[in-house]
């Protein structure tokens, strides 16, 4: 009976190493990335995951219209989901 015991307790120990060292970090940055997404405004400049950088000219639920370049004429929509950094406009 014993043994039966320490085969529990190792497949519990092994669980549970498995939670702090999978899905715990992952949880922790899903949420930092909806944070992020969620504070985008227009007029912020963003980094998106093809490493471009833009400002969002306009935004609807899950889409945003980002600027790219000096010229201000190439704007492209894409997926909020993108955006993996996010820098806001500074106070004047």
């Amino acid at each position: 009976m014993a043994g039966m015991g320490g085969i529990i307790l190792y497949i519990v120990f092994l669980g549970a190493i498995v939670y702090f060292m999978a899905i715990r970090p992952q949880n922790k940055e899903r949420k930092k990335q909806q944070e992020l997404l969620a504070s985008v405004a227009v007029g912020d400049t963003i980094l998106t995951s093809s490493g471009f950088y833009g400002v969002i000219i306009d935004m609807t639920d899950d889409t945003v219209i980002v600027e790219f370049g000096s010229n201000k004429n190439c704007r492209i929509p894409m997926q909020k989901a993108a955006i993996i950094q996010v820098e806001k406009p500074e106070s004047k």
